[in-house]
Formats: C-alpha cells, sequence, structure tokens
C-alpha cells in the first residue's frame, strides 16, 4: 500500500521511512501478540484468521501470526488479507483523482506500481503457458523490493526521525489499536463471520 500511494501522493523519502518503520515494527509486536490474544479470547481458528487479515498490516505478518494459531487460521488468513488487499487498487486511483482535483491540475499522477501490478496478474492469469518467465519476473521483483526498502531504510537516521517527529508512529500506532480492538470485538461478537 506504501508502495502503492506514496507516488499518487507524492511522499517524501523521509515520510515513506518512518511509514515503513512503523508498519514494520507493529508487525513485528503482531507476530508475537495476536496469537497469544487469539487464544486469551477463545478465537476459532477461522475467527482468529479473519482478525490477523484485518489488524495486521503486511500479508506476511498475516501469514506469520496465522500459522503459529493453526492451518484454518492460515487459510482464512492468507484469503482475507489477499481479498483486502485487493483495495489497495480503487484506494489508490480515488487518491490520484482527488488530489488532481485538490491541487487544480489537469494531470493525474499515474499508479504505475498499481497498472504493472494488474497487467502482470493478468498476464499470467491468462497466459499460463508463461508461469515460467512469471516466476523469474516475480523473483526479481522480490529482490529489487528488497533493495528498495533496504535504501529506503538507510534513509531513516536520527535527524530523519527528528525531522517528523514522534506523531506518526503515535498516530500508526493508535489506529492500529483502534482497528484491532473494534475489529477483534465485531468477530467475537459475531458481526463479522
Amino acid at each position: 500500500a506504501i508502495a502503492a500511494v506514496a507516488p499518487v501522493i507524492r511522499a517524501k523519502p523521509t515520510e515513506i521511512s518512518i511509514s515503513l518503520a512503523t508498519v514494520f515494527s507493529l508487525n513485528a509486536v503482531a507476530l508475537i501478540l495476536f496469537p497469544t490474544l487469539g487464544h486469551y479470547f477463545y478465537l476459532s481458528q477461522s475467527q482468529f484468521g479473519i482478525w490477523a487479515a484485518l489488524a495486521i498490516h503486511d500479508t506476511s505478518s498475516v501469514v506469520g501470526a496465522a500459522l503459529n494459531y493453526g492451518a484454518e487460521a492460515l487459510q482464512v488468513g492468507t484469503t482475507v488479507k489477499l481479498a483486502r488487499a485487493l483495495w489497495i487498487v480503487p484506494v489508490t486511483l480515488l487518491f490520484a483523482v482527488a488530489l488532481k482535483n485538490q491541487n487544480g491540475s489537469s494531470k493525474i499522477k499515474k499508479p504505475w506500481f498499481i497498472l504493472g501490478f494488474v497487467l502482470m496478474a493478468a498476464f499470467f492469469t491468462f497466459a499460463p503457458q508463461f508461469q515460467a518467465v512469471g516466476e523469474m519476473i516475480s523473483a526479481l521483483a522480490r529482490r529489487g523490493l528488497v533493495l528498495t526498502l533496504f535504501l529506503i531504510g538507510c534513509s531513516l537516521n536520527k535527524e530523519s526521525v527528528k525531522s517528523v517527529g514522534f506523531r506518526p508512529f503515535v498516530l500508526g500506532l493508535m489506529m492500529w489499536v483502534i482497528v484491532s480492538s473494534v475489529s477483534l470485538f465485531l468477530i467475537k461478537n459475531n458481526f463479522v463471520l
């Protein structure tokens, strides 16, 4: 989501670094905390999978927490999280249009990441004979993402944290606690099945 929206909203490298650091920190906590809380609140495998998918930011962290909880939690959590991730496409496009109108610009900042993602997914879905090529491209993309995250992480230092302060981290933490609590409440009370 950060990679998709950042260019559209013209986020600064420091803002991206702080956002990623916040998400990665909360994901690390979620990997340990969520399975323990799931057992404490007597969540079923399905309930935990839904909760993890709704309240944990990153797909890999959802998979890690759900895997620790059980096979059904893993299946449900992965499915729900991937469905939730599809919302990145319309949300990013809405940001692009809204910022175009807000800035009074006649040009929309194109979300190339989203366009590339959708085109590649469609191509390799409807042209399965190119699956081997798709796997190679996917491996290269993962390495490129790791390199990109490393380079963004390199820009995270005391000065960048001081320049934005701790308010973004505190806001991220507060939003995470609210989303986690509300979704847990809704799941426990059978509003979300």
